[in-house]
């Protein structure tokens, strides 16, 4: 008797044994289903906003510089415009004036007139251009005023108009000088550059020079 439960206490245990291995399974990582490419999304890395080619251009703003296309060498005004030649006005284009203008008035002198004279000599007198005006073409009507309501003061040669260089003898030089005005400008046709530039005072908001040269021949 003694020996037959030796003998069943070990196959109790074997078998208590199988019993719990086969409860425990081992743990086992759970299989990994693969997931087409084609299906893949991968965020886009943040980007600043570009402009493309629908977007508007902002449009530049030209800086207020007063020049001619015809000067030569030396800035030297050709004698179509002066006294030797046509005495025709010449053109003459800018930049953009200052927000807030509401006017532009123009003047041409010869300071080196003063030497000889004893004045500044005034060729050219104009004021109340619109302050759209990007251009003064060549050959300016001889008129009290433009067809853009433009008014002509009275230069030094008594006439309201422009006057080309008519220097005595050398070379002069001819400063061209541009005005943007915060307002109208309340003077008449015939107005000399004088009153002009006191009732500019207080009004100027840009001024922009040409100087040009021109030798009588």
């Amino acid at each position: 008797e003694v020996k037959m439960k030796r003998r069943i206490f070990p196959s109790i245990i074997l078998g208590i044994g199988m019993t719990l291995w086969g409860c425990a399974p081992a743990a086992t990582s759970p299989s990994a289903t693969p997931i087409p490419t084609d299906t893949l999304t991968v965020p886009s890395p943040t980007e600043e906003p570009t402009l493309t080619a629908t977007s508007t251009p902002q449009l530049a703003v030209q800086p207020f510089t007063l020049t001619s296309p015809v000067l030569e060498a030396e800035n030297m005004i050709p004698t179509l415009y002066s006294c030797n030649g046509k005495d025709i006005s010449l053109p003459l284009t800018w930049g953009d004036p200052p927000e807030g203008t509401k006017s532009l008035a123009l003047i041409m002198e010869d300071p080196d007139a003063r030497a000889v004279s004893g004045i500044v000599w005034i060729h050219w007198v104009l004021f109340n251009l619109p302050p759209q005006t990007r251009a003064l073409p060549e050959n300016s009507p001889k008129t009290n005023t433009l067809a853009d309501g433009s008014i002509q003061g009275k230069n030094s040669f008594g006439k309201i108009c422009y006057g080309g260089p008519c220097p005595p003898s050398g070379k002069h030089h001819y400063v061209f000088k541009l005005y943007a005005l915060d307002s109208l400008l309340n003077a008449p046709s015939g107005t000399t550059s004088g009153v002009l530039v006191q009732k500019m005072q207080g009004h100027i908001l840009a001024q922009t020079e040409l100087v040009t040269t021109y030798r009588r021949h």
